[in-house]
């Protein structure tokens, strides 16, 4: 109980200790371990970049019917002896990959093949573990943030339908009698499409973790709706020519024709429209199918140009930074595309074409997250 004072006795004169406020005390606990996170973020996002460059050697290889099972479990296993070699060799020599096309193979050709699918299977494991680890841990833990659960189990499921869905694409592939010396592009487009999903999904959440929950909803009430609709459609649009880029691959039509900018000497090619029924062409008219990779890729040039125009006008000087990165970026993939097509897809320059189009992704993707969530500057350029 506090003693009567004099009213004549000086205020800044008393002992009385009274209590300092202390600002967000409510969420003061509860923001969860977002740094430690997002590093295990940085760390599946770099194993699925990996992953996807693995998977593309992979496929142009042609390794990805060397294992003609789905062990998920038993087959983390490679084959310890000759005779389990042996067994293994004597059942990829009973589908058509290998009685159509690969009949020449010994058993060291076959290790080769082996050896890459093997290593996209293990390594698609190992994100699985490091997933499930984090999770568990910073789970047990109490230190996902508030409504972080929901998103970190998310990126489990996509990646456990990622498992399912790479196995119904090889099964595609593994057939006797049926003529399938590779796997159905369109299950090959819809493995790779959720590939770039998952990681779009990883990148994000990098991106808002690295900064603070009160710093996102101050930003998001500057944000440029014009600009965030505009990346939006670009992102859909991009997700739209990895696709066709997927179904390319799927029937090596960056081989079919080698010229540009014509095909065969001609804008539209002659063979684009010989498959019966008229839909199969759309999937596995090598003619067609590049064709429409190259117009979808010179309409998605026009409309990021227009998109990058108007991020120029950006009044936050990182916004358009991010912009002129997308644009510099999709250029230059343009241009190697028009290599790759004039060299007839090698190795090496076919996966280049793939790793930068992970680059220009994860560029769109942090252009479209600058527009919806700006960092302010200051008039002397102190963020």
């Amino acid at each position: 109980m506090s003693k009567k004072r004099n009213i004549f006795e000086d205020v800044s004169a008393t002992t009385e200790t009274r209590p300092t406020a202390q600002p967000g005390l409510i969420d003061k606990g509860r923001t969860g371990a977002r740094g430690a996170i997002r590093v295990w973020l940085m760390i599946l996002f770099a194993l699925v970049v990996v992953m996807i460059v693995v998977g593309g050697l992979t496929r142009l290889t042609d390794s990805g019917l060397s294992i003609t099972e789905w062990r998920p479990i038993t087959g983390a296993l490679p084959p310890m002896s000759e005779a389990e070699w042996q067994s293994e060799f004597e059942k990829y020599q009973q589908i058509d990959e290998f009685r159509i096309q690969n009949q020449w193979m010994q058993m060291a050709d076959f290790k080769v093949i082996y050896w890459w699918e093997w290593g996209h299977r293990q390594l698609g494991r190992v994100i699985g573990l490091v997933w499930a680890a984090g999770f568990v841990w910073f789970g047990i833990r109490s230190k996902i943030p508030p409504g972080w659960t929901p998103k970190l189990l998310l990126l489990g499921c996509l990646g456990g339908a990622q498992g399912a869905i790479g196995w119904w694409m090889v099964a595609s592939g593994v057939t006797q009698g049926e003529g399938m010396v590779d796997v159905a592009s369109y299950r090959l487009a819809t493995h790779l499409g959720l590939a770039f999903i998952i990681l779009g999904f990883i990148s994000w959440y990098i991106m808002e973790l690295g900064r603070t929950a009160q710093d996102l909803m101050q930003a998001r009430r500057a944000r440029e709706s014009k600009q965030w609709g505009l990346s939006t459609g670009l992102l859909h649009f991009t997700l739209l020519q990895i696709l066709i880029g997927a179904l390319v691959a799927g029937i090596d039509a960056g081989r079919s024709y080698t010229d540009w900018p014509t095909m065969g000497g001609q804008f539209f090619p002659d063979s684009a429209l010989v498959l019966e029924p008229l839909w199969r062409n759309f999937f596995e008219s090598p003619g067609l199918v590049q064709f429409m990779h190259r117009v979808t890729g010179y309409l998605l040039l026009v409309f990021a140009i227009i998109v990058w125009l108007r991020g120029r006008r950006s009044a936050h000087p990182r916004t358009r930074f991010a912009f002129n990165a997308v644009i510099c970026g999709l250029l230059l993939q343009v241009v190697l595309g028009i290599v790759t097509v004039i060299y007839g897809a090698p190795v090496h320059i076919a996966i280049f074409h793939q790793a930068l189009a992970i680059l220009v992704w994860v560029l769109i993707l942090r252009a479209r997250f600058l527009s919806g969530y700006p960092i302010a500057t200051s008039l002397r350029g102190a963020s």
